[in-house]
């Protein structure tokens, strides 16, 4: 790989970085220490709590609102960012924005009460809507910012590009950049009026201007964007939209950058430098708080960096919850529980998804039974957003549902042909790799293809086999016991991120919609299971697996 790439060894649980040259031997140089913390991808995780099983967990802004709390006791010299996806993803969110939304949004009630400095926008903030997103925003005491994020047409920019903060005398710039791949996950109505720029372009264009004009000592970059390759190999990631991450090729291309946030990703990334700039990211869920400690020097003219250490810090167990943001919370967390509780249903067995990714399973096929009905559809494409999803038997809550459909997700109908179909289940058929003698298709899952980009067909028969090449693993493909032909027409289900292309499912461009969903396929489930009462207990066995 020609790349100036260094992954750091860590030391005592710390990766120690060197930014920059090492401290002046002048004693008339002056020193400053800054801390610069940063969050990502909270999804609206407020609570140490999974809300699915209602069981405590190491995640949640109030643990680390006291790993906060802990950084400003050693130092007033604190900036706190936030890199996206915040609004979005726990059951607490989701009452607020669709049950709701009259209070203020609880994560930027939250995110004030800790003085946040700045939040850079994701993708996932668009899921409710404009109406949503913008009410969230102007309760926030921070700004949002997205350099790249621009009203449709013109150059004017939707939010804030950038910030700059003085801290102990040192000017600090931060540029917030967005993925541009919204278009391609999210329906056209939630993102109306705007557009979104290629971030490295962006980057070019704004990290002068902090330089130059706003005379910044220190540029950071808060992105909603991680790493495009995998750093031991230069392989480029698989499943990505163009551009969708790219923290490498602005570390390398655009000088001027100091450190850069990472998220989008969902990965804990202590210590990467590329190109001289550090880069780090904090996980997912508020398991982590990305650190980075900057000792500058000024010996006279302006600020640098001398030396710097960049680590994540978890939120494990032995970090208490802070109370004064349990209380913000409170309320929130009070309607949510009650909402989630509601018994809807009965199931008559056990439910669980733990293998519904190698086999045919009932808890999958409620999914495509709803998908199907709903839409009037011949066929149903789902996938297994939460392996860890279980609906047991007897009473059905909202809850079970709710942990069975993570993401807010509408149905769409779509015209397809046989070989479209075909084409679809031969692309999801990817997430195994070749077939080895002697090992089951759980060992052979692709780690790089994301979990929730396999689809499983329901209203058709078909066989997948991974002894053969990709492309070719689908075989015995049939709808009402006869073989699909590849001019068939179909009635197909599935959901808006897949028509958007989400998960590379590009075979469907052009297809006619016929029906969409204003309804979030989690609601239509709930409904189904509300008015019929009873899960069917029995997959109906339409795929397998073979060898």
């Amino acid at each position: 790989m020609n790349r100036k790439v260094f992954v750091l060894a860590w030391l005592t649980g710390v990766a120690l970085v060197l930014l920059s040259l090492p401290f002046a031997s002048s004693s008339a140089a002056k020193r400053v220490h800054i801390i610069v913390l940063g969050t990502t991808d909270l999804h609206g995780n407020l609570y140490p709590l999974d809300y699915y099983t209602n069981k405590p967990d190491s995640r949640g802004l109030a643990k680390i609102g006291t790993l906060i709390k802990q950084a400003r006791k050693e130092t007033p010299n604190v900036l706190l960012l936030d890199s996206g996806d915040t609004i979005q993803g726990t059951p607490l969110e989701t009452y607020h924005n669709k049950k709701n939304n009259q209070p203020p949004d609880p994560m930027m009630l939250a995110m004030n009460s800790l003085n946040y400095d700045s939040m850079t926008v994701g993708n996932h903030e668009y899921n409710f809507g404009l109406k949503v997103i913008e009410k969230a925003r102007a309760e926030a005491k921070f700004p949002w910012l997205s350099a790249n994020t621009y009203n449709r047409g013109t150059n004017q920019n939707h939010y804030q590009p950038y910030i700059v903060k003085q801290i102990a005398g040192v000017r600090i710039g931060v540029l917030g950049l967005t993925t541009p791949g919204i278009p391609n996950w999210e329906n056209a109505p939630n993102y109306a009026g705007l557009e979104f720029r290629e971030p490295l372009l962006e980057a070019r264009k704004w990290v002068p201007v902090l330089r130059g004009k706003e005379r910044a000592d220190v540029v950071v970059i808060a992105m909603h964007m991680g790493l495009e390759e995998d750093l031991r190999s230069g392989e480029v990631n698989p499943g990505q939209v163009p551009n969708e991450n790219q923290a490498i090729v602005i570390a390398q291309q655009v000088p001027g950058i100091d450190l850069i946030f990472m998220g989008h990703t969902h990965r804990d990334v202590p210590s990467v430098v590329i190109n001289g700039v550090q880069l780090i990211q904090a996980n997912y869920w508020g398991r982590h708080l990305a650190r980075v400690d900057l000792y500058l020097e000024n010996s006279g003219t302006r600020w640098r960096v001398a030396a710097g250490a960049a680590r994540t810090i978890a939120a494990d167990e032995r970090v208490v919850p802070d109370p004064e943001l349990l209380k913000i919370g409170e309320p929130y967390d009070r309607e949510t529980q009650a909402w989630l509780a509601r018994a809807i249903g009965n199931s008559e067995a056990e439910l669980t998804a733990s293998d519904a990714r190698f086999r045919d399973t009932a808890i999958l096929d409620l999914i495509q039974r709803v998908q199907l009905e709903a839409g009037q559809a011949d066929v149903s494409l789902a996938a297994v957003f939460n392996p860890d999803a279980r609906i047991a038997k007897g009473p059905v809550t909202v809850r079970d549902i709710a942990g069975l459909y993570v993401y807010e997700n509408t149905l769409v109908v779509l015209e397809v042909t046989g070989q479209q179909l075909k084409d679809a289940l031969e692309h999801s058929a990817k997430y195994f790799r070749p077939y080895e003698p002697g090992k089951s298709a759980a060992d052979l899952v692709d780690e790089k293809i994301p979990a929730y980009n396999f689809d499983i067909a329901e209203g058709v028969t078909y066989v997948l086999n991974i002894a053969k090449p990709v492309g070719q693993r689908i075989e015995n493909l049939q709808f009402r016991g006869q073989p699909l032909a590849p001019t068939q027409k179909l009635r197909l289900a599935t959901n808006n991120y897949r028509v958007n292309g989400g998960g590379g499912y590009t075979m469907y461009k052009g297809a006619p919609v016929i029906y969409r969903s204003s309804a979030e396929i989690r609601e239509l489930i709930i409904d189904w299971v509300e008015r019929h009462k009873n899960i069917p207990p029995a997959p109906t066995n339409n795929w397998r697996i073979v060898p």
